[in-house]
């Protein structure tokens, strides 16, 4: 069986090295405040300098409107303002007499540069009202479900632009962007559960980790199962996106949530069944849930007519919630693959028989099933000497039976067996390769 691939973002556990937020020196601040009207001429110099800055930085900016904030005299590096028409993000530049331009957008110059401080050179062009209403098509490209209401810069590396960003509801995201910070570029947006517990230097600071965690209670809701959450906690993420949260409830009983990459819920797992996913649940005996789900499972088993005690089990991927496949590892080291629908009897096929069904097992001491398939062999070529040792599956017939090729330890030829459709699979008919003409392994041929 597969195990589920799970990813992190790349900048979860880095001490990434980010470059100081935008600090302009008092002395360069000539210009209006905050809430103050902007001159004239400052709208006018920015509108004469400005756009040569702009065009030589190749930023994605069509300037509708632009002020000089000032100059530091000592260092010779002017500072503008820019506004880039509708749609678009403005930005503060910086651009020194010598040297490289370097341009920040307008959620990053709205950034105080430490807790309690004003920023130094917020956007004031009225073009620039509202930077952070140009996030919400942002994330939802970037397949998350937001509607922002708070955003701050992070910071820079050479590559990427760090915007945080609070939603409607109390979720979070951390926003990894393009140098410069273009909206209309892909972005990635990784959830802030991944930095509460990191070892980043990005963190969260919109609301608190507790907060964030109440979409559990959302998502329990919408799983209508019965839970009333106890305890909650983020498991992780998939390469999708797709996000995993567990919940104990206040009956013993918990789950695992998949939610898909806008906030639905997708999927639930109880923790008894949750192994492959991340380490599985940690806030519920899990062990304790597994034995009684390996007892309903041996039960299940049984009364399909199976001799299998379950020891330990693993599911199949379903499509259907109503349908369960299982392999289970039997006591005695065999192995089995049940088969079962909610309200119907269930199907248990040994591994020899599995693959028909289009199921292999990968668990126990015996995958290949060659015991069980040199049994169906027996039972239909009397006298036959043949001990399986090794089978494939051929393909299927226009009336839906299977032919399975086996060959045999004592190296003489083998045979094609054909059994009936699932999900009973039984042997029906059994042909030497000699005669078959379609046989393949090696000794057969």
């Amino acid at each position: 069986m597969k195990t589920p691939k799970f990813g992190r973002p790349g900048a979860v556990g880095l001490a990434l090295a980010l470059m100081a937020a935008l600090v302009i020196p008092a002395a360069a601040i000539s210009q209006a405040k905050k809430g103050e009207a902007i001159p004239k001429a400052a709208l006018e110099q920015g509108m004469k300098e400005a756009p040569a800055v702009v065009q030589a930085m190749s930023l994605p900016c069509q300037v509708s409107e632009a002020r000089k904030i000032g100059e530091d005299k000592k260092s010779k590096t002017s500072y503008y303002e820019v506004a880039c028409g509708a749609g678009a993000m403005g930005y503060v530049l910086q651009s020194p007499a010598a040297g490289t331009p370097t341009a920040f957008s307008c959620i990053e110059a709205n950034t105080p540069p430490a807790p309690g401080q004003p920023p130094s050179a917020p956007c004031m062009l009225p073009g620039n009202a509202n930077p952070n209403a140009l996030l919400g098509p942002m994330i939802k490209a970037a397949g998350a479900d937001c509607t922002p209401t708070q955003a701050r810069g992070v910071g820079q590396t050479k590559s990427n632009t760090y915007v945080e960003v609070a939603c409607d509801g109390g979720a979070g995201y951390i926003v990894v962007a393009s140098v410069p910070f273009d909206v209309k570029k892909p972005a990635q947006a990784q959830n802030c559960l991944l930095y509460d517990d990191s070892e980043s230097n990005i963190k969260c600071t919109f609301g608190d980790k507790a907060a964030r965690l109440a979409v559990i209670d959302k998502v329990a809701a919408q799983a209508n199962n019965g839970c009333a959450v106890k305890d909650k906690r983020f498991v992780g993420m998939a390469k999708d996106n797709s996000a995993y949260y567990e919940a104990s409830c206040q009956d013993g009983k918990g789950f695992i949530y998949k939610t898909t990459a806008a906030g639905a819920l997708a999927e639930t797992y109880e923790c008894a069944k949750a192994t492959n996913i991340l380490g599985g649940c940690t806030l519920t005996d899990a062990r304790q849930a597994q034995n009684e789900q390996a007892g309903l499972y041996t039960k299940l088993a049984q009364g399909a007519g199976s001799k299998c005690d379950v020891e330990r089990y693993a599911l199949f991927p379903s499509k259907n919630p109503r349908d369960e496949v299982v392999e289970l590892v039997c006591k005695d080291g065999t192995g089995a693959i049940l088969m079962s629908t909610a309200g119907q009897k269930s199907t248990v096929l040994d591994c020899g028989r599995a693959p028909v069904a289009g199921f292999k097992c990968s668990l126990g001491k015996d995958t290949a099933g060659y015991g069980f398939l040199t049994a169906d062999l027996k039972k239909l070529q009397q006298g036959t000497t043949c001990e399986v040792s090794n089978s494939r599956v051929v393909g299927k017939t226009d009336k839906g039976t299977t032919y399975v090729e086996v060959a045999c330890a004592d190296k003489l030829k083998g045979y094609m067996i054909e059994y009936s459709a699932p999900p009973a699979v039984t042997a029906v008919t059994v042909t030497g390769c000699a005669f078959a003409g379609n046989c393949k392994l090696p000794g057969n041929t």
